[in-house]
């Protein structure tokens, strides 16, 4: 069992700094569900894993999106050239994933670490999916995943899911809450334990957010797999949950940000309103004087050489 592992049929994997998860019994043959896709890519490390798990020429029968942000699906059309597979999301995740819309664009000045002062650089989407995607709502199972059912986790995203099953408790909460500071460098390299609610550089309505995680804490979960960060179980995870549930404001809403006193409103269409960009040009150039030290340090002479090891 790795860190990122959940249960035994849960089996987790963390590329650079987003979490996929194989949903089903490890063993040759054995049926199986992704979910989410990762960065771009690393379609070849995931098909590697999931034959690792399911054995050689094996595919999904089904991948499932918590929801469709470039981290969660990056993957994702290199993997349906050779898995040809239906793609479920939530119908408001529709026109993101059907080429009709860019989500509302991210918030670097919520500040906080690198991060965020980079977030304004993320690609935004759209994709399209075509006829693969197929849709589904609050309550619903997935095919190909029994006893799993889905809850609406909005706030991150429009149509963000996380899939909850009944008989153990088991949760995939997708970015409805993490357990990493995904704000922070820093944090996001060592992952650090601790519970947060979704990314604050892309979370566009934080009562939403609120909500969705009081919904999960509500649930009881005794095991959970999340977007970013390590899996956490038992008492940890009541404990950590519970809390962040109970003060949600105090540990996850930022103090200014474009989106923290009036969400962005869309539906199966896109964006319907989004309130008045905050200047970010401070975020921006903090933005750009990170790339330049990281890329000056790689390239100084010696910057990345072993000199420290003799």
């Amino acid at each position: 069992m790795t860190p990122y592992d959940v249960t035994d049929d849960v089996r987790g994997m963390k590329i650079l700094f987003v979490n996929v998860f194989f949903i089903g019994k490890p063993g040759p043959g054995n049926s199986w569900v992704l979910v989410d896709a990762g960065l771009p890519g690393f379609a070849g490390q995931i098909r590697k894993r999931a034959e690792e798990l399911f054995g050689p020429g094996t595919k999904p029968q089904a991948i499932v999106l918590t929801h469709g942000h470039f981290d969660h699906t990056g993957a994702l059309k290199a993997l349906l050239t050779e898995w040809d597979v239906p793609v479920y999301a939530h119908t408001l995740e529709t026109p993101f994933l059907r080429g009709k819309s860019h989500y509302p664009p991210p918030d670097p000045a919520i500040g906080g670490g690198a991060m965020a002062y980079m977030s304004w650089m993320f690609p935004t989407g759209p994709t399209d999916l075509g006829d693969r995607l197929q849709t589904v709502g609050d309550g619903d199972e997935i095919p190909g995943l029994s006893g799993w059912r889905v809850i609406h986790t909005p706030g991150h995203a429009p149509g963000h899911i996380s899939l909850f099953r009944d008989s153990d408790r088991t949760l995939i909460a997708g970015d409805a809450f993490i357990t990493t500071d995904q704000n922070s460098v820093t944090a996001v390299a060592t992952q650090r334990q601790e519970f947060h609610g979704p990314p604050a550089y892309f979370t566009i309505d934080w009562q939403a957010a609120r909500q969705s995680v009081q919904k999960l804490n509500r649930l009881n979960p005794t095991a959970a797999g999340v977007g970013h960060g390590v899996s956490v179980h038992g008492l940890d995870l009541q404990v950590g949950l519970n809390r962040l549930a109970h003060d949600f404001e105090a540990m996850s809403i930022p103090s200014e940000g474009r989106y923290v006193k009036q969400p962005a409103v869309t539906d199966e269409n896109g964006i319907i309103d989004m309130p008045a960009p905050t200047s970010y040009n401070v975020a921006r150039a903090i933005g750009w004087g990170l790339l330049a030290g990281v890329a000056l340090y790689l390239l100084w002479p010696g910057g990345s050489s072993d000199d420290d090891d003799e």
